[in-house]
């Protein structure tokens, strides 16, 4: 990140989450309202677990908008748990008096045993809460902030389920669908998947891996189109566009595997296979594929960015792994928290949620401005599409 910066704050089972995003222009209309729908979309799918039973998460604006608009100043957020009710004592901050149980046994793919060796724990507790995905509901409030900036720039950003575990829609995306609408055919499947027939099988899926305690991961596709030439930076190794792309996806947990463009198949392809082809309508410079995802030479070339993410499965199962107690040496089955079947669906509202972070930096970076108005003079002035 180069003008924006943001940084989350809160356990799984604490108070609340808390998040800041500092370098959004003066001027930019955000409403909580606009924040909870987003924040809405990330707990829907089929095979999430208890929690999204008791949490509706919303997001309260408590820093950096006046009147319904930015100020320039950092930009606060808060999210209540309404699960701490149950916690108080067990996350207490203050030291409490009760023997509270300790968490021994890790979990296999989990930050468990390395969290406690790295600082020393003698509680895995003190590691999961903070490593849990709860986290990334205060992203996806900070990101629905900067997806408001790059929609009154003309930038859409949308996302669809590919797979789920072996079960794939292969279904094609016409290049007439803007990702607004793309998100709204995809939310309107308890699996974000266009196909109906993949998506009874992708719930198929999810249902066998719940009666047996397991867990399943997916593949999932985020589109971002209406991006000017020139967003990141063909000199550098720290603003070429894919780069800062990946960095801050794959901080997300579980994401595993980043795709950019046609991806890994490019590897098995002759160069003018996989080239995109060059063309002139007589307005303006146009491309016949879009092998290259929108990215050419670390920057945006005007098309749109496409990305293909890789989410293992949760790894909290109903019907734990094999482990050790961390105290006892002792063979044990892993500890078990409440645990999603699923949470692909989820996890792309999440990606769309980072790229808005790093398209907004970006923007931000390449045009400038302290105020909403500035900025859209100056994309006015010398933007390229």
């Amino acid at each position: 990140m180069h003008r924006l910066t943001f940084l989350t704050a809160g356990e799984s089972h604490g108070r609340g989450l808390l998040g800041i995003v500092e370098g959004l222009p003066a001027g930019l209309e955000i409403t909580e309202n606009y924040i909870g729908n987003q924040l809405a979309r990330r707990q829907i799918g089929y095979g999430r677990g208890g929690r999204m039973k008791i949490e509706t998460d919303h997001a309260e604006i408590w820093c950096g908008v006046r009147h319904g608009k930015t100020l320039g100043s950092p930009v606060g957020l808060l999210i209540h748990n309404k699960d701490w009710e149950n916690w108080t004592k067990i996350m207490s901050v203050e030291p409490v008096d009760d023997d509270i149980k300790k968490v021994t046994l890790p979990r296999p793919g989990h930050a468990d045993l390395a969290g406690i060796h790295k600082y020393g724990f003698d509680d895995i507790r003190n590691v999961l809460e903070r490593s849990s995905a709860r986290e990334t509901a205060m992203r996806v409030a900070l990101g629905s902030v900067c997806r408001k900036l790059l929609s009154e720039i003309g930038i859409e950003i949308g996302s669809r389920v590919l797979q789920i575990h072996d079960v794939k829609d292969e279904s094609p995306v016409s290049a007439d669908l803007f990702p607004d609408q793309l998100n709204n055919a995809a939310d309107t499947s308890p699996v974000r998947c266009l196909d109906k027939d993949a998506e009874a099988a992708m719930m198929k899926i999810i249902d066998k891996a719940k009666a047996n305690g397991d867990s399943v991961g997916g593949i999932f596709e985020v589109v971002a189109t209406g991006l000017p030439y020139g967003l990141g930076s063909p000199f550098h190794w720290d603003q070429k566009l894919q780069a800062r792309i990946s960095g801050l996806m794959m901080s997300v947990n579980a994401f595993k595997g980043i795709e950019v463009g046609s991806g890994f198949s490019v590897g098995t392809k002759f160069g003018s296979e996989i080239h995109d082809e060059i063309g002139w309508d007589g307005e303006k410079f146009i491309r016949y594929s879009n092998n290259a995802g929108g990215i050419e030479g670390g920057m945006s070339n005007a098309q749109p960015i496409v990305l293909k993410m890789a989410m293992k499965p949760i790894p909290t199962l109903i019907k734990p792994l094999r482990s050790v107690d961390i105290h006892t040496k002792e063979e044990k089955n892993a500890h078990k928290e409440r645990t999603d079947a699923c949470a692909v669906p989820a996890a792309s509202i999440i990606a769309e949620s980072m790229l808005c972070f790093v398209l907004a930096d970006a923007l931000l970076e390449k045009f400038g401005g302290d105020s909403m108005d500035q900025l859209k003079a100056h994309m006015n002035a010398t933007a390229k599409y």
